[in-house]
């Protein structure tokens, strides 16, 4: 599978926005029952959705704290991946924080922004000295009136794949 390719395509049309949710969910099952999907991609963002329906409610009646983690997680990892490469570079999450600021009562979209630039000095730079590097992702997550109910900070550790090693 040519994930960028996909991307690409989803960047164009819907029914291309369509196909890649489609194959995610095929390729990440755990997302799919909670509705996560991506919502829009541009050229240094992508920005996923958890809708607001009773699988992901809390028992508060707002979108679930781990929804909301899953959807940001979500969102960074695939944005990384797509401007590294899935056949370059390996990520594993580390760790992740989450502040919360307002009660989720709606959908609830997560955004990650990152640029060329950022990507080159923070990431591709630190590998060329180093096996693998660690990087703290910041992720907004806002309502549908644009109030922000969380950021998210998930660290990826990442590797070129030629420098991992696996037990045989």
């Amino acid at each position: 599978m040519d994930f960028n390719k996909y991307v690409d395509n989803a960047k164009k049309s819907k029914f291309g926005m369509w196909k890649l949710n489609y194959g995610l969910h095929r390729f990440i099952p755990f997302n799919k029952p909670h509705g996560i999907n991506i919502q829009s991609i541009g050229e240094d963002y992508i920005e996923t959705i958890i809708p607001y329906k009773k699988v992901n409610k809390n028992h508060l009646n707002g979108v679930h704290a781990c929804g909301l983690a899953t959807c940001a997680e979500f969102c960074s990892g695939l944005l990384l991946l797509y401007k590294l490469g899935f056949k370059n570079y390996r990520l594993i999450m580390e760790s992740l924080e989450i502040k919360f600021h307002y009660q989720a009562k709606t959908d609830i979209t997560a955004k990650f922004i990152a640029t060329d630039e950022w990507i080159e000095s923070e990431i591709k730079a630190p590998l060329k000295k180093a096996d693998s590097t660690y990087i703290k992702c910041t992720i907004n997550l806002k309502d549908t009136d644009g109030n922000l109910v969380a950021t998210c900070y998930t660290n990826w550790q990442i590797k070129d794949w030629k420098k991992v090693k696996t037990k045989v």
